[in-house]
């Protein structure tokens, strides 16, 4: 373990194309120098155009991967992404209970770069009142943002509200992640946490390579409390890995670009 910082957990989709989903999560563990390990349950068909196809991984198997796991390995943090199906994150929800999971970072994946659905409908409220209560960080974008809260959302105040509103459904803290509000020149997240609410606030860059940026950002989280940062510096250096990666984006495709993982921040040095 000399080498790594910790060990965290990815609870979510595996994109074909690389860019987003676990792929994107074990890239972001490896530049920040913490060891990765999945609990798979989606394979996606995809590439920087479109979802194409989808296969829902059956709960057993998720059991399966998570007692595996967290029966032999010291885990220090671990994030979800892609819960496609209600029985899917029913069965993620009791691992974390039965392994007492305290650094749990939710990423409430909805809908893919491309526009496709990543969530059946009726799942999202399993996801609100299941899986919210075990987290200790909920990560939506404006679009998810609204739909846990109910809210429509056009303002950083608006974010705000949204962010107690879903803070009330029991997640220790909500960063509410404003890159979809495009009309700005600058970047606005809002992170609430005990009560008290903070904005980040950065240039915005402007780029098309942004083909899991949710992910990145969740995972380098993630990865930063399996360090043993505590949640309010793991919120500032996975927003500083983000913006570092994001400027080193790429396209390989004709489509949305990935964002560029192994750029190495100076704070993992050693």
């Amino acid at each position: 373990m000399e080498i790594y910082r910790g060990i965290t957990v990815s609870i979510a989709g595996s994109d074909s194309g690389g860019g987003a989903g676990i792929q994107a999560d074990l890239k972001t563990c490896a530049a920040l120098r913490v060891f990765g390990m999945t609990v798979i349950t989606a394979l996606t068909a995809q590439n920087s155009r479109e979802v194409s196809a989808v296969w829902n991984v059956p709960r057993e198997m998720i059991r399966a991967q998570m007692d595996a796991l967290w029966s032999d390995f010291p885990v220090g943090a671990a994030k979800t992404g892609m819960l496609a199906l209600p029985e899917t994150i029913l069965e993620v929800a009791e691992g974390i209970r039965r392994w007492n999971v305290g650094n749990l970072v939710v990423d409430p994946v909805m809908i893919a770069q491309s526009g496709a659905s990543l969530i059946a409908g009726e799942a999202v409220e399993v996801l609100r009142q299941e899986l919210l209560p075990l987290a200790l960080l909920v990560t939506p974008n404006v679009p998810e943002a609204e739909r846990l809260s109910g809210m429509t959302i056009e303002s950083v105040e608006d974010m705000e509200k949204a962010a107690e509103a879903i803070g009330r459904t029991g997640p220790g803290a909500v960063l509410v992640k404003g890159g979809h509000r495009m009309q700005a020149d600058s970047v606005t997240d809002v992170f609430y946490c005990r009560g008290h609410l903070q904005r980040f606030t950065d240039s915005r860059i402007h780029t098309e390579n942004t083909h899991g940026t949710g992910c990145t950002l969740s995972a380098a989280i993630a990865a930063e409390l399996a360090s043993g940062s505590s949640l309010e510096e793991a919120v500032r250096r996975g927003r500083q890995y983000l913006r570092l990666a994001l400027k080193s984006g790429f396209r390989p495709g004709t489509g949305w670009g990935p964002l560029g993982h192994a750029v190495i921040p100076p704070w993992t040095e050693k």
